[in-house]
């Protein structure tokens, strides 16, 4: 005999995205014992509210709610959810690991290595002005050199796609990873100048990392200093990790060649910011992956399935980490 999970309440918090529009009709479909409701709803019976989906939450977006059981992101960042006041101490906060959105990013890494790689820009020049010129001698994948930061699931599957096309991948992390989790052919480096070691062979760089204290402004001068002239960023983390004006600065001095931009400190990125004039910089509105909204719902019930077990959430964030 089957048992039915018992109905649950999740209130929905965020002050740039209406949640309830984007995910509703996936919570009916995927997990109906689920009740989505907007912050107004919920606060008219606010104990009666188990968990919050959350995306930069307005400051006192957790104060009214008391028996929260956990709060989870819609994505796999939290840095937005860590940084607002009103998060209770001690409230398993839970990131969404989904693997065809890890696959959606691994596709977008690739694309812009891709684009690098083998000048696609110059064909696009070449076409507007009707030239037909080929490059008859092409580098090989495995003489580029791609260094990854950030090793966890986005990371992996990006570092497995890159080795599969022979390209030279490495990666830094943190802690050193199960060697079972390493796809063929990717080196990992973990350790406090595991950076250091790798930044100075890094023909690309693509940068998966979460928003830390730690990688809040990591990608500076000092840091563009280190790398082979002429080398390439893809930049599809945190735009609070991107020092804007060094980014330039660097471009100017030959230390980078080209940039692959998809997050920036202000979003929508300002119309007179001028990344948007400069050539040697690939733009794109924040598309690098999206979760799919079925898996989110799922996801959502399976975590409250867990906790009335009484089993861990495997998905629960290290709030010291930061990820």
């Amino acid at each position: 005999m089957t048992t039915m999970p018992r109905a649950r309440r999740c209130v929905w918090l965020s002050a740039t995205l209406d949640l309830g529009a984007i995910f509703g009709a996936d919570f009916r479909a995927h997990a109906p014992h689920i009740e989505l409701v907007d912050a107004v709803t919920a606060a008219e019976d606010p104990a009666s509210v188990d968990f919050a989906l959350a995306w930069k939450p307005a400051a006192d977006a957790f104060s009214p709610f008391p028996n929260l059981a956990f709060v989870s992101s819609i994505a796999a960042g939290v840095d937005n959810i860590l940084a607002c006041p009103s998060l209770p101490d001690g409230l398993p906060v839970l990131r969404v690991r989904d693997d065809d959105q890890a696959r959606m990013m691994a596709g977008f890494a690739a694309w812009h290595v891709l684009w690098h790689h083998r000048g696609m820009g110059d064909y696009l020049a070449q076409q507007r002005e009707g030239v037909w010129r080929r490059k008859l001698r092409k580098q090989p994948a495995r003489e580029v050199r791609i260094l990854i930061l950030g090793f966890g699931h986005m990371g992996r599957v990006a570092a497995g796609v890159l080795s599969d096309l022979g390209y030279d991948v490495r990666a830094v992390a943190r802690r050193a990873p199960d060697p079972a989790l390493v796809p063929h052919g990717v080196t990992v480096e973990a350790g406090p100048d595991a950076l250091d070691r790798l930044l100075p062979a890094a023909d690309m760089v693509i940068n998966l990392l979460p928003l830390t204290e730690d990688t809040r402004g990591l990608l500076a001068a000092d840091f563009f200093a280190k790398l082979p002239a002429g080398a390439v960023l893809i930049q599809l983390g945190r735009g609070e990790q991107l020092i804007e004006a060094d980014l330039l600065a660097a471009l100017d001095a030959g230390l980078l060649s080209a940039a692959s931009l998809d997050v920036f400190q202000v979003e929508p990125l300002p119309a007179d910011h001028p990344f948007w004039r400069d050539p040697r910089i690939l733009i794109t509105p924040h598309e690098a992956s999206e979760p799919d909204a079925g898996a989110l719902a799922r996801h959502i019930a399976a975590a409250a399935e867990r906790l009335d077990r009484g089993l861990p959430v495997e998905t629960s964030v290290d709030r010291g980490a930061g990820y």
